[in-house]
C-alpha cells in the first residue's frame, strides 16, 4: 500500500473533497409502458463531503445531504423538463424516495491495483436506514483526477422506485452514483 501512495504521489494526511473539487451525481433511467414519456435524469448532489485518509492504508468516507439532489438534466421524454417539473422531481426525491435522510459511505477495504491507476474500494453504503455492502473501482490519474461509479439497486435498500401515471411510468430500480474530482497530489 505504501508503494502506491509514493508512486501516485498522493499527499499523505486527511483530505476533504466536496463540490468545490468534484461532482457527485446520480443517474436514473425510466421504464414501463409509458417510459417514452419520462426522462432519464442526471441529479447533482449539491451538499456532500468526502474525507480521504492517506497513510500506509487509504480510507474513504462520504456524507451527502439527501435533500440536496437537484435536477441537472433530463434526456428523452415527450417534452423538455421545465423549472416546475424539476422542482416537483426534487420534492418527490426528498419526500418520497430519500425521505430527507442523509446518504453515507464508509470504506472497509481499499485495494491498490498493481498498475497504480485503479483502486478497488469496498465498503458500506447507507440509504434511508438500510446499510448494504458495495464495491467499485476508482480510477486515479497522475494529476490527481479521479473517477468512480457504482450501480445501486434501490429496492435492496427498501426504496420503492418512483412511479407515475398509475405505474405506467417508472424510475428504473438501478441507479448509478458517479464521482469525478481531484485528489491532492504532491
Amino acid at each position: 500500500m505504501a508503494a502506491y501512495v509514493r508512486r501516485m504521489a498522493l499527499q499523505r494526511g486527511t483530505h476533504q473533497v466536496g463540490p468545490d473539487t468534484g461532482t457527485l451525481r446520480v443517474k436514473t433511467t425510466r421504464e414501463g409502458v409509458a417510459g417514452a414519456a419520462g426522462h432519464d435524469l442526471v441529479l447533482d448532489v449539491t451538499r456532500w463531503k468526502a474525507t480521504i485518509d492517506v497513510a500506509e492504508t487509504i480510507s474513504i468516507e462520504v456524507h451527502a445531504e439527501g435533500n440536496s439532489l437537484r435536477v441537472l438534466s433530463g434526456s428523452g421524454g415527450a417534452k423538455p423538463l421545465t423549472d416546475a417539473d424539476n422542482a416537483k422531481i426534487e420534492k418527490s426525491i426528498n419526500d418520497k424516495v430519500l425521505r430527507g435522510q442523509a446518504i453515507s459511505f464508509r470504506s472497509d477495504a481499499v485495494q491498490i491495483a498493481e498498475d497504480g491507476g485503479r483502486v478497488d474500494v469496498r465498503g458500506q453504503l447507507s440509504l434511508v436506514g438500510s446499510t448494504q455492502a458495495v464495491s467499485f473501482p476508482m480510477s486515479i490519474r497522475g494529476d490527481g483526477s479521479a473517477s468512480a461509479s457504482v450501480s445501486v439497486t434501490q429496492s435492496s435498500f427498501g426504496i420503492k422506485p418512483f412511479t407515475a401515471m398509475l405505474g405506467a411510468l417508472k424510475v428504473g430500480d438501478k441507479v448509478e452514483i458517479v464521482f469525478e474530482g481531484t485528489l491532492p497530489v504532491s
